[in-house]
């Protein structure tokens, strides 16, 4: 489904990415984990065409990125709040993308009807604009709006900061359910170990912007992924 072939990203001389190869395949649900300036967000800025690569390319149904933009419509992402319009009341944002993507209002309406619980009350019928709502209420939207138009691909950046701790175990049965769905494949970055082994079937570390780990998540995979974790910690304290 998506194929990395010798990517790298540097700015000046510092190389925040460089990844030689990687496949993802279709209906794979995989989790990526690093520490801050690992390389995560810089890997899907590139997966979305956000930022140019400095050497190589990734195709995502052999359409590759950067050269054409036939991925679009079965890919969806939600990475941060910049991908929302602050102007817009989350109604007429989840319509627009809705317009986006082809997907009819009462398409959407019976999607959103799917997230009463997620929206816990606070997101439809509120009459806010999306500028005025919480971080957490800011990212529901943004993730539930990833969802329209039925993708092929949904791509998420850190989906459970900023939630409170009712909504991330909602969230992780969302994603489950998402996953599960053999046609689709979700990519997600977390800072939690705890929560992307439990949603992903399997893991990729990076560190200093390298795959240092490639994990098929098992009982043990949280434990392997602290101990490593660990010893980068001992390591910079050295």
């Amino acid at each position: 489904m998506i194929q990395v072939d010798s990517i790298s990203k540097t700015y000046g001389t510092n190389t925040v990415l460089n990844i030689p190869a990687l496949e993802i395949p279709r209906g794979q649900s995989f989790g990526l984990v690093g520490n801050n300036g690992a390389g995560k967000t810089t890997f899907f800025s590139l997966l979305l065409d956000l930022i140019s690569p400095s050497t190589g390319h990734i195709s995502n149904k052999e359409v590759q990125i950067n050269t054409s933009e036939d991925w679009k419509p079965f890919t969806s992402a939600f990475v941060d709040e910049s991908f929302l319009i602050g102007y817009l009341t989350p109604e007429e944002y989840f319509y627009f993308i809705g317009e986006l993507r082809q997907t009819s209002k009462s398409d959407v309406d019976a999607l959103l009807a799917g997230f009463e619980d997620f929206f816990h009350g606070e997101i439809l019928g509120q009459k806010k604009y999306l500028r005025d709502l919480s971080k957490g209420n800011q990212k529901k939207v943004g993730i539930v709006a990833s969802f329209i138009g039925n993708p092929e691909v949904v791509i998420l950046d850190e989906p459970f900061a900023n939630l409170d701790p009712t909504t991330q175990i909602r969230l992780k049965g969302i994603i489950r359910e998402l996953a599960a769905k053999e046609d689709v494949t979700v990519l997600v970055s977390s800072h939690d170990l705890a929560h992307v082994t439990e949603v992903c079937e399997r893991i990729v570390v990076l560190e200093k912007g390298e795959v240092v780990r490639d994990i098929a998540t098992s009982k043990e995979t949280l434990a392997e992924l602290e101990s490593f974790f660990g010893k980068v910690v001992s390591r910079e304290e050295e």
